[in-house]
């Protein structure tokens, strides 16, 4: 449990590093299992860390994007499958700040409360009289095993046939099947399987808008727009991974050598000159991130060219980490040599989870496009950045 009042990202600093004997005990069941251990999320929970962005007036830290970013990153290095799921379980406690105050206070009121959400409109809904009646199956459904309530995009239909924006309706867990469909090398313990409900009635007080949602509770993070971020929660991650696989490549190299050779890893000059390379990638991407961040909330009450510049460049510094945490990985593995690729290295799992986290739509090369098209004076070409 935390130690302080909820706010202090010191306190879930600390608290992510009291669970690394815990995570170390049920690592080995992570692959297996595909999934965290019950223990393991339980204890997450009660450290607050799926909570990260419930609005203060709910019991939240309502921490800033900044912040956000500082927990989920210690949560990545102890683990990439972990990061993830503090990052998503954390960012959509944000869900707090736009459902209508008592179905927040329900949703949340269980400290082992955590939404999982899907962004992909692939659900249809029609409206019906107090709500709508949904039906669709989303994949990619993080943590879905330890879900309270499930929160999915949808297209919808009005009374009369006619089409509307989509709308994030949720559910509750004994109303959705969950498909065992995560099957897959990296981020293996997120639990990521496709969650289906058909035909379920969902009440209009337990949906909201896409775009332009209007927040329920104060606060710059619930006037971010929906896609930066969703991004946001996930971007965040892949960086962390890379410092985790950066801490454990530093003991590794304090008592390896590569074979034929009696130097160990760390006295050789190629091996100090490409770490050092690999912490300057690293440095330079974190600050691209946490400058994207702050520019776009700092512009967030405006409607304009700024704003739009700002949500580009946010997108294109979520990439941009990605593919260094892919680059630092690339140079970390040709370091360690083949022994990299052994589940008995410390660092083949990171390399793996960073190599699926960046792969997340989140982080598509085509965010450049769109950055350089605003900045060469045109539109963007879409709306979802």
């Amino acid at each position: 449990m935390l130690a302080k009042s909820p706010g202090h990202v010191t306190d879930y600093l600390d608290a992510i590093a009291r669970l690394v004997p815990l995570v170390v005990q049920h690592r080995d069941s992570f692959d297996s299992e595909r999934r965290l251990p019950d223990e393991v999320f339980s204890a997450l929970a009660d450290a607050g860390l799926f909570r990260l962005w419930l609005p203060r007036a709910l019991g939240g830290p309502q921490l800033s994007p900044v912040d956000f970013m500082s927990v989920v990153e210690a949560a990545s290095m102890l683990d990439g499958s972990i990061g993830w799921l503090v990052g998503n379980g954390g960012g959509i406690s944000r869900a707090g700040g736009y459902l209508p105050g008592p179905v927040a206070r329900e949703f949340f009121s269980d400290p082992h409360a955590f939404v999982v959400s899907a962004t992909g409109a692939v659900g249809q809904a029609q409206e019906t009289e107090g709500g709508y009646r949904v039906t669709g199956r989303w994949p990619f459904g993080s943590g879905a095993h330890h879900a309270s309530h499930f929160m999915a995009l949808a297209s919808a239909k009005d009374a009369n046939g006619n089409d509307e924006p989509p709308r994030f309706y949720y559910f509750r867990r004994s109303d959705v099947v969950i498909h065992d469909t995560w099957r897959v090398s990296g981020l293996r313990a997120t639990g990521s399987c496709d969650f289906e409900v058909r035909d379920l009635f969902v009440p209009a007080q337990h949906s909201h808008d896409f775009i332009g949602a209007r927040p329920t509770q104060d606060g710059s993070v619930y006037r971010f727009p929906a896609i930066s971020a969703f991004a946001w929660t996930v971007g965040t991650v892949p960086l962390g991974i890379a410092r985790g696989a950066m801490n454990a490549f530093v003991q590794l190299a304090s008592r390896k050598a590569r074979q034929g050779q009696s130097l160990t890893m760390r006295d050789r000059e190629i091996v100090q000159s490409n770490y050092g390379r690999a912490d300057a990638l690293h440095r330079s991407a974190r600050a691209f991130l946490i400058s994207a961040a702050t520019e776009l909330t700092d512009v967030l009450a405006e409607d304009g060219p700024r704003l739009i510049e700002a949500r580009a460049v946010f997108r294109t510094a979520c990439t941009h980490a990605a593919e260094t945490a892919l680059r630092i990985a690339d140079i970390l593995a040709s370091e360690a040599g083949t022994g990299s690729m052994l589940e008995s290295s410390p660092i083949e799992r990171y390399i793996r989870d960073i190599q699926a986290a960046a792969k997340h739509i989140a982080m598509t090369p085509n965010n450049y496009l769109v950055s350089g098209r605003v900045a060469l004076g045109l539109d963007p070409g879409t709306n979802r950045f």
